[in-house]
C-alpha cells in the first residue's frame, strides 16, 4: 500500500478544508449583509446557517462512517470533498440567503472528511504511530487556520464573492488529486449491515456508549468538545471586553497561538505520546486545558493571556492521544462507524454550544463577571479528565 502518498493527501485535505473555511470567514458578514440589506439580519442568518451545518453533520456522520466501512474510505471522502466544493460555489453564486441555508445544510450532511480521514489513518497506521499521525492532522488544520483568513481578506477586498470561488477551486482540485493519487485503505465489506438502527445518530451513539471503553471515551470527548467550543466562541469577545483589545491584537495573538500549535503538534506530540502512553498523555492534555481555561477566567492582566495561550498549546497533545486511544479500542472493521459516531458528538457540540455559550456570556456581562463562562468550560474539561482517568487503557 502506498501509505506516504495517502497520508500526504489526507494532510492536504485537512489543510484545504480549513483553508477554505478560513478564506470565507472574513467575508461571510459582508456577503450576508449584502444579501439581507441589514447587518443585524445578516448576523441572525449567520447563526442559522452555522447551526444548520452542525445539525445536518450530526445527523449524517454515522451514516457516512458506516458507508465507508461498507464501500471503502476513498469514494466517501471524494464525494464529501465534491459536496464541499459545490457548497462554496453556491455561496458565491446564490442570489438569496435561503439558498445559502439550503446548500450549507447539504454540505453539513456531506461533511465526512473528519470521519473518513480519522478512519483512514487508523487503517494505514500502526497503533504506536497513530498519535503522531493525528498530531500531523492537527498541524495541517492549524496551518489552514493561519493562512485562510489572511488570503480571504485580501481576495475579499477585490470582490466579496471571490474567496468562495477560490475555496471551490481548491476543493475541486483536491478531488482531482485524490482521484489520481489516493489508494483505498480498506476495500470495504459488503456484508457490513447498513440499517437505520446503526446508521442513525441516536442508534450509532447508543451502540458506542454501551461499550465500556468506547463509551467512556465518547463521554470524555463530549466534555472536551463543549469546553473547546465554548472557548472558541467566547474568547474574542472576552479579551475585547476585559482588556479592550483591538482586532489587530486579537488576530496577532490568535495567529501566534495557532502557529505554535502547528509546530508543537507536528514535532512534539508523537514523541510525547510514545513516552507517556496514550492514556497518560490524554489525561495530561485535558488537565492542561483545565488550567488554561481556569487561568483565563481569572486573568487580570493581558500578559497572563499570552502565558495561558502558550500553556494551552501544550494541551493539544490530549486530542491526538485520545484519538489514538479511541482507534486502538476500535475493531479494524468498524473504524468508520465509530469515527462517524464520535464526529456526530462534535457536530452536536457545534450546534448547541455557540448559542448556549453566547447566551451565558451575555448574562455574565450583566453580573460584571465575564470570566464565569470560562469557569463553566473548565468544569466540562475537568469532567472529561476524570472520565479519561477512570477508563482502562487500551491494549
Amino acid at each position: 500500500m502506498r501509505r506516504a502518498p495517502a497520508l500526504s493527501f489526507l494532510l492536504v485535505t485537512v489543510f484545504i478544508d480549513m483553508l477554505g473555511l478560513g478564506l470565507i470567514v472574513p467575508i461571510v458578514p459582508a456577503l450576508l449583509t449584502d444579501l439581507t440589506g441589514d447587518a443585524a439580519d445578516g448576523a441572525r442568518w449567520n447563526g442559522l446557517i452555522g447551526s444548520s451545518y452542525g445539525l445536518l453533520q450530526f445527523l449524517a456522520s454515522p451514516l457516512l462512517g458506516r458507508l465507508s466501512d461498507r464501500y471503502g474510505r476513498r469514494p466517501v471522502l471524494l464525494a464529501s470533498l465534491t459536496c464541499l466544493g459545490v457548497d462554496y460555489l453556491a455561496h458565491a453564486a446564490s442570489p438569496t440567503v435561503w439558498l445559502l441555508v439550503l446548500f450549507h445544510a447539504v454540505a453539513g450532511a456531506c461533511a465526512g472528511t473528519n470521519t473518513v480521514v480519522n478512519a483512514y489513518i487508523a487503517d494505514v497506521t500502526e497503533p504506536s504511530l497513530r498519535a503522531r499521525a493525528f498530531g500531523l492532522v492537527g498541524s495541517a488544520f492549524g496551518l489552514g487556520f493561519i493562512a485562510g483568513p489572511t488570503v480571504g481578506g485580501l481576495l475579499g477586498a477585490v470582490d466579496v464573492r471571490l474567496p468562495f470561488y477560490a475555496a471551490a477551486g481548491l476543493a475541486f482540485a483536491n478531488v482531482a488529486y485524490g482521484w489520481l493519487i489516493l489508494p483505498e485503505s480498506r476495500p470495504g465489506d459488503r456484508t457490513t449491515p447498513l440499517t437505520l438502527r446503526v446508521a442513525n445518530p441516536v442508534g450509532a451513539l447508543a451502540a458506542v456508549l454501551r461499550r465500556p471503553v468506547l463509551g467512556r471515551l465518547a463521554w470524555a470527548r463530549l466534555g472536551a468538545d463543549v469546553a473547546r467550543m465554548t472557548s472558541q466562541v467566547i474568547w474574542t469577545f472576552f479579551v475585547t471586553v476585559r482588556f479592550g483589545w483591538s482586532t489587530a491584537q486579537v488576530g496577532t495573538v490568535m495567529a501566534a497561538g495557532a502557529l505554535a500549535g502547528v509546530l508543537f503538534q507536528a514535532r512534539a506530540v508523537g514523541p510525547l505520546v510514545r513516552w507517556l502512553g496514550e492514556k497518560r498523555a490524554a489525561v495530561l492534555g485535558g488537565t492542561v486545558a483545565v488550567v488554561a481555561l481556569t487561568g483565563t477566567a481569572v486573568a487580570t492582566e493581558p500578559w497572563m493571556i499570552y502565558v495561558l495561550q502558550a500553556v494551552g498549546v501544550l494541551g493539544s497533545v490530549g486530542g491526538a492521544a485520545a484519538q489514538a486511544w479511541l482507534s486502538r479500542a476500535t475493531g479494524a472493521d468498524e473504524h468508520g462507524t465509530v469515527q462517524g459516531a464520535v464526529t456526530g458528538i462534535g457536530a452536536l457540540a457545534e450546534t448547541v454550544v455557540p448559542v448556549a455559550a453566547s447566551a451565558a456570556f451575555a448574562w455574565s456581562l450583566t453580573c460584571a463577571q465575564p470570566g464565569l463562562v470560562f469557569l463553566g468550560a473548565a468544569c466540562f474539561a475537568a469532567a472529561s479528565v476524570l472520565v479519561l482517568a477512570a477508563t482502562p487503557a487500551a491494549r
